[in-house]
C-alpha cells in the first residue's frame, strides 16, 4: 500500500512489521473466538456442535501461536512481548501523549495485554475440553477422563472465562479506538497491511 509521506510524523518511518502468516493467524483467531463465543452464549442443541468446532479451531490457532512465539520473527516472539517493569513504567508515562507509540511490534503494555489474551483463551479452550452441558446433553471430549467434580469445576470456570473474554474484547476495541483517535496510530490497519509507524533510530 502506497503511503503519503506527508502523513508520516517527523521522527517516524513506515515499516513492514507484521508478516503475512501472523496477519492471517490474527484474523482467523478473531473469527474463531467471536464465532465460538456467540455459539456458546446463544447455544441450542442444533448449533452446539459448531461451538465445539470453533473451540477446536481456537485451540489449533493457539498451538500455532506457540510455534510463532518460539521460532517466529522477532515482533511475534514471546521474548518480544515481555518487558521489564521500568520499560512498562516509562511507556505509561508517555501513554497519553498525542503521537504514535513507535514500537517495533507491540508496545510494553500491548505485549502484556497480548499474553493475557492468549492465556485467557488457553484457559477457555482447556476448560471447554472437560466441560459438561447437562441441559443440551453435550460434553467436552475429555469430560469422561476426569471426575464429575472436575467436570463441574471446569464448566463453571468455562462460563467465567466467557465473561472474561467479552471484557477483554471490549477493552481491545476501546484501546484500538484510543490509539486511532488520540495517538493517531491505526492498529487495526497495521494488522491488515503489516506496516506501522516506527520511531527512527537516532545515530
Amino acid at each position: 500500500m502506497r503511503v503519503n509521506r506527508k502523513q508520516i510524523p517527523k521522527g517516524y518511518t513506515h515499516e513492514q512489521v507484521w508478516g503475512i502468516p501472523i496477519r492471517i493467524w490474527h484474523w482467523l483467531l478473531v473469527v474463531s473466538v467471536i464465532s465460538g463465543w456467540l455459539l456458546g452464549e446463544f447455544r441450542t442443541f442444533s448449533i452446539m456442535q459448531w461451538h465445539f468446532y470453533a473451540g477446536y479451531c481456537t485451540g489449533g490457532l493457539l498451538f500455532i501461536r506457540i510455534l510463532f512465539g518460539i521460532w517466529g520473527p522477532y515482533p511475534v516472539r514471546f521474548s518480544a512481548l515481555i518487558s521489564g517493569p521500568q520499560a512498562m513504567i516509562d511507556y505509561v508515562g508517555t501513554l497519553f501523549e498525542r503521537h504514535p507509540s513507535g514500537s517495533v511490534g507491540h508496545s510494553p503494555i500491548g505485549g502484556f495485554a497480548t499474553l493475557v489474551i492468549l492465556i485467557c483463551l488457553a484457559w477457555q479452550f482447556t476448560t471447554g475440553l472437560m466441560s459438561v452441558d447437562d441441559g443440551l446433553f453435550f460434553e467436552g471430549p475429555l469430560a469422561t477422563w476426569v471426575s464429575s467434580e472436575a467436570n463441574r469445576t471446569a464448566t463453571r470456570f468455562h462460563h467465567y472465562g466467557a465473561k472474561a473474554i467479552l471484557v477483554l474484547f471490549l477493552m481491545h476495541i476501546g484501546i484500538m479506538l484510543f490509539y486511532k483517535f488520540w495517538k493517531h496510530e491505526n492498529l487495526a490497519l497495521a494488522m491488515i497491511t503489516g506496516r506501522k509507524l516506527v520511531k527512527k533510530i537516532r545515530p
